[in-house]
Order: C-alpha cells, then sequence, then structure tokens
C-alpha cells in the first residue's frame, strides 16, 4: 500500500484487490444501514465511523484479515465472547480472516451496541 495520506474511505479501500474492496463495501454499508447518518472519516489512516464526536468503528484491511476497531469495551467484549470465539481478539480488534465469510450479523450487533453505548453511556 504506498499511499498513505487518504482523505476518503474511496481513496483507501482503491488500494486494495477487487474481493477486498467487496468485504471492505459490505462492512461500509452495514454500518451505513444499521446507522443513518453516521459520518466516514479518515483516522489513523484507516476507515472510521463517527456520530458526533464518538468513534464508532473503524476497519483495516491486511493480506490476510479485516480488523474491525475500537476501544472495545468490557462489556462489549463480554457481550459477544460466544460469538467471537474462534476469532483472534484484542482490547480493541477483532480480526475477520480474508479465507471465511464475513459474519455480517455479528458485525452489525456490534455496531449497534457500540451505538447504544454511545447514546446510553455509563
Amino acid at each position: 500500500m504506498a499511499k498513505t495520506d487518504f482523505k476518503t474511505i474511496d481513496e483507501y479501500q482503491a488500494t486494495f484487490p477487487t474481493e477486498i474492496k467487496e468485504r471492505m463495501q459490505q462492512i461500509r454499508d452495514l454500518i451505513h444501514e444499521a446507522v443513518p447518518g453516521v459520518e466516514e472519516v479518515i483516522s489513523y489512516q484507516i476507515p472510521a465511523f463517527k456520530i458526533g464526536k464518538v468513534f464508532l468503528i473503524y476497519y483495516s484491511a491486511y493480506t490476510n484479515h479485516i480488523s474491525l476497531s475500537s476501544p472495545w469495551s468490557n462489556e462489549l467484549l463480554k457481550e459477544f465472547a460466544d460469538d467471537l470465539k474462534g476469532y483472534k481478539v484484542t482490547k480493541s480488534a477483532i480480526h475477520l480472516p480474508n479465507d471465511q465469510p464475513l459474519p455480517l450479523d455479528l458485525i452489525k450487533r456490534i455496531v449497534l451496541f457500540r451505538k447504544n453505548e454511545y447514546i446510553h453511556p455509563d
């Protein structure tokens, strides 16, 4: 990936092979469907989605996986613990292998959980 000063998600996605672009676009479309009016930005040179000043979720692509990232709360990690078995998960990232179908329902539920955390913070 030679370009490192992305201004838009389209610019970021354009640097990847078609299959990876299509996977990222599925995630992008799903986020917009789940959170109408969400703002697209580039943050840390990767796609990010915001409501107001709060970053809901980021994604980025790699050779073997797409990473969903955010500072995951303990509550989110607990809520989705069973669903996330089989994925590499850290405090801030979930790796979705490129050789497996995207878990679109799970991604949508995570996005909605993050939205609810923002709207109804503890």
